[in-house]
């Protein structure tokens, strides 16, 4: 099969022309979104605001044309990457905290592993050209940066070692943020003409992939680590 016959399970990359007009309404997805707005409206204060919001993030990376727009370029795919590894993953771990913390070693080695994963280019044309790996791969990495974020924010998890974890997945994720960008050549054909398309070369769109996974998850990284620092305060003066 060419790459140009690849139909992926966001659908074919759209020109910039045609973007708004690109939702899914997948019916096995809207009801998997519904089911986990139900449980959400089951919670209570803090827990139930989160897992809407973390909804509400979900639809919009599967939902909205984020998700066509993530077959065109491979940027979008890692702002796709980004917002269900730093944000839906940790409203989802407010949601549905931890009773009993893991520790956060195994859970910052499987998220980093399933992160990484998903960037090797070989398995990515896989997962781009087989709905079923794409979807096991979102589950992967979903449920893996929320055992990650459980642990992280558990109250019995230490402040120090939260903060170790926070520190350690942050430099994952710029690692790898800095590896795509600093690459001297495009490692994803699949995504070749919908960077065509969107006025970028494959290249351009592979460096702006990887600093949108290297800047912002710096400051997103960040912002967990103040709130995190600030359990270490109170921890000192309790």
């Amino acid at each position: 099969m060419s790459v140009g016959s690849v139909v992926p399970y966001c659908g074919l990359p759209p020109a910039p022309a045609d973007l708004l007009a690109t939702w899914n309404f997948d019916p096995p997805l809207l009801m998997v979104l519904a089911l986990a707005a139900a449980a959400a409206l089951g919670l209570r204060d803090r827990r139930r605001l989160a897992g809407l919001v973390a909804v509400a993030v979900l639809t919009i990376v599967f939902v909205s044309p984020l998700c066509a727009l993530a077959s065109a370029l491979f940027a979008a795919r890692g702002l796709h990457h980004l917002v269900m590894a730093a944000l839906a993953a940790p409203l989802l771990a407010i949601a549905f905290p931890a009773g009993r913390p893991s520790g956060v070693a195994a859970p910052l080695g499987l998220s980093s592993l399933a992160l990484w994963l998903w960037h090797w280019p070989a398995l990515y044309e896989a997962l781009y050209r087989d709905a079923s790996l794409y979807w096991l791969m979102q589950v992967f990495l979903l449920a893996s940066f929320v055992w990650f974020w459980r642990n992280v924010m558990s109250a019995r998890t230490a402040p120090v070692t939260a903060l170790l974890a926070i520190a350690a997945g942050a430099g994952q994720m710029g690692l790898l943020g800095a590896l795509l960008t600093l690459a001297p050549t495009p490692l994803y054909p699949v995504h070749a003409a919908g960077a065509l398309l969107w006025g970028l070369d494959p290249l351009q769109d592979q460096q702006l992939a990887g600093l949108l996974m290297w800047v912002p998850a710096f400051f997103i990284y960040g912002g967990y680590a103040l709130w995190t620092a600030k359990r270490l305060d109170r921890a000192a003066f309790s």
